[in-house]
């Protein structure tokens, strides 16, 4: 029994090891039951979940013969890199990083530098376009988080905020 699809076999090993190694880690909290749902409930289902729709992505790769076989194209690196690194920077402008001396940006600032990076990562680069989108993210953030949620995460940099 041959691969069919290379895509979507090596496709479907991620999510089995994924969600495999969410279910392993869920075992580290209290599971409960149906019931009593304890923290590694959720966790521990999502990854079995995971799992289970990885399983039935490979054996539908190993079955199912497909035009031109889902060959694997070569890496896109710049996606790639643009994309982690509007992560990285995210975490770090909205966490700061004490280590350097960098203090907390805030929320506002850090979506508006996640949109401005990972959207380097396409073809087409349009800056008022970006700048609505990091607007809209923003004033949604800040809707979802602040003010529905009422969680305590900075919203501007130290400096503004004080």
């Amino acid at each position: 029994m041959g691969i069919k699809n290379q895509a979507d076999f090596f496709s479907g090993v991620m999510f089995t090891a994924v969600g495999a190694v969410f279910a392993v880690g869920a075992t580290a909290y209290n599971i409960g039951d149906g019931a009593r749902m304890g923290p590694g409930y959720f966790p521990l289902m999502l990854g079995v979940l995971l799992a289970i729709l990885g399983a039935v992505i490979i054996f539908q790769a190993l079955v199912v013969e497909s035009v031109d076989g889902g060959k694997i194209g070569k890496w896109a690196w710049k996606p790639l890199f643009f994309v982690i690194s509007a992560n990285l920077a995210f975490g770090v402008l909205l966490g700061g990083l004490p280590s350097i001396g960098l203090p907390a940006m805030g929320m506002i600032l850090a979506i508006y530098a996640l949109t401005l990076i990972s959207s380097l990562a396409g073809n087409q680069f349009n800056l008022r376009d970006v700048l609505v989108l990091a607007t809209i993210l923003a004033a949604g953030s800040y809707v979802a988080f602040i003010w529905a949620l009422k969680l305590q995460i900075q919203v501007w940099p130290t400096f503004i905020a004080g």
